[in-house]
């Protein structure tokens, strides 16, 4: 089973990175609490360079409603400052000396509405992008039984256990949005 093994490790690969991508996109969404996540993807204009901020600054939650950013150097908080307003975060940042301060404002009953439609939007693209990887392995794989490379036996098997990559990947990224869901709702 040489050109399924390799197929297989193949498609895992690019599932995790699928999983990773919504793992991402999840952790940007801001739920009751303050997270590093929130921000450290956000592109600061640094001496003309678009760097993210995480390359910047130590980013830290001292307290559940509140994120602290401590710049490497003192004199780009106010460029961190910018860039956060740039970014519609919604939050506003306060520069106190070399670092800046974020609150992070209790989220309203509608404003997590919101973000629960937009947490399934980031999952089903992630589901999206499984399914077209598991439509792509088994037109290889019947490929592979066309050009005689598998066994009809192989085929079958070949396919089960795309699905079986496919099933355990969704079910990963369900379960993602699911403890998202239940940070968001809960205060």
């Amino acid at each position: 089973m040489g050109p399924l093994q390799n197929l297989f490790k193949d498609i895992e690969e690019k599932m995790k990175r699928s999983l990773a991508t919504v793992t991402r996109e999840l952790g940007s969404v801001r739920g009751g609490r303050a997270t590093p996540a929130l921000v450290e993807h956000v592109t600061v204009d640094y001496y003309g360079a678009a760097t993210p901020l995480k390359q910047l600054a130590a980013i830290t939650a001292p307290e559940p409603s509140m994120l602290v950013i401590q710049p490497w150097d003192a004199k780009a908080a106010p460029d961190i400052e910018k860039a956060i307003q740039r970014a519609s975060l919604g939050l506003n940042p306060v520069v106190e000396g070399k670092i800046v301060r974020l609150p992070i404002p209790p989220l309203t009953g509608e404003r997590r509405d919101e973000l629960v439609k937009v947490i399934h939007r980031m999952a089903e693209e992630g589901r999206v992008v499984v399914r077209t990887l598991r439509r792509d392995a088994n037109e290889t794989v019947k490929k592979l039984k066309t050009d005689k490379q598998i066994s009809e036996d192989d085929s079958f098997k070949g396919q089960e256990q795309v699905q079986k990559l496919t099933d355990k990947y969704i079910a990963q990224i369900d379960g993602l949005v699911k403890t998202k869901e239940q940070e968001l709702h809960s205060v």
